[in-house]
């Protein structure tokens, strides 16, 4: 296999085409694929995605296309469609390499994390997660950045971690894949939660109040669904959650803000180009966590906001009204 083919992109969405970027920072070829034929041809033309990753020049190693069939056969393929979305998109795959999966949340019909459908689409693969602290503009930009690769098996490890490190973006192994996607998924949930109360004019003192208690369901639902506590408490667990949590440059958050500034989740959803993945995981993880007898009453209250049944000015109030307990 050429040099050229050796590694992928899935999505070209701003967290993808950073990745992308990242990974071409030492002249690698990278090849990335595209749904939009605008992105295609904005990347190969001119080396920039002005639609979702605007006013940060792309390495002319990159080559878009958005022939899938040309991501095939690759030795590894970084997945980072929408978490919704993923499902068609490696449907449409026949031969793919090692999949990295760095989309994050619960697809909506079936209650499935993208490690489950994955595993199940293609169940020789071997499948590894890529979760961390990680902001797309500045890993595009080359600022330090730290993440977690998830996967069983050390061999695999060994395998990916060189064709991903930098020297500005450092992996960091566990063994614990399921960790470190709930981590991803519940911390898009919460991050709406805390901008809530940045919209709303509540302080810090409650929105780091509610990062910790955000942080003990996190490790609740993990702990039942079969991850490991420790995984929940490193970069693809609470550190993410801490960046998520405390920085408009988080879309999660910014929806949240906007809530607590009195806006609509519909008018807030409805033609936009980037996807605040929480309000699509919120409803499933609540469900998912009552099936597991797991109590969230931070994920319960930002779906009630979200379908309407309550105002944001009465979660804090109702959180706080909950019966007084040990941590």
């Amino acid at each position: 296999m050429s040099e050229a083919a050796q590694i992928g992109v899935l999505g070209a969405g701003a967290w993808g085409t950073a990745l992308a970027q990242m990974l071409a920072s030492d002249g690698r070829a990278v090849r990335i694929w595209a749904r939009e034929p605008e992105v295609v041809e904005a990347i190969n033309a001119k080396h920039e995605n002005p639609i979702f990753l605007p006013n940060h020049p792309l390495s002319p190693s990159i080559v878009a296309t958005d022939d899938l069939n040309s991501m095939n056969g690759m030795e590894a393929l970084l997945v980072v469609t929408p978490a919704q979305h993923m499902r068609s998109v490696l449907e449409q795959l026949d031969n793919p390499g090692a999949l990295i999966l760095c989309s994050k949340g619960i697809e909506v019909s079936s209650g499935s994390f993208m490690l489950d459908i994955a595993a199940t689409l293609f169940p020789d693969a071997a499948i590894a997660v890529l979760a961390g602290p990680n902001f797309a503009h500045e890993v595009a930009t080359a600022q330090p950045a730290a993440a977690t690769l998830a996967c069983r098996e050390d061999a695999l490890w060994e395998k990916l971690a060189p064709m991903i490190a930098r020297p500005h973006f450092r992996p960091y192994h566990s063994p614990d894949p399921v960790g470190a996607e709930i981590g991803g998924a519940v911390k898009n949930v919460l991050a709406i939660a805390c901008g809530v109360v940045d919209g709303l004019g509540l302080g810090q003192n409650a929105r780091a109040a509610l990062i910790s208690r955000g942080f003990a369901e996190m490790v609740r639902f993990g702990v039942a669904c079969g991850a490991e506590a420790e995984t929940l408490s490193g970069l693809s667990g609470l550190g993410d959650l801490v960046l998520t949590c405390s920085s408009e440059s988080s879309r999660n958050f910014s929806f949240g803000r906007a809530l607590g500034q009195g806006q609509s989740a519909e008018s807030l959803m409805t033609g936009r180009t980037t996807v605040a993945e929480g309000a699509h995981t919120a409803p499933v993880l609540q469900q998912v966590a009552r099936d597991h007898g797991v109590e969230m009453p931070i994920v319960d209250s930002v779906c009630a906001l979200l379908s309407g049944e309550t105002e944001a000015a009465s979660i804090v109030t109702d959180l706080l009204a909950r019966p007084l307990g040990s941590e």
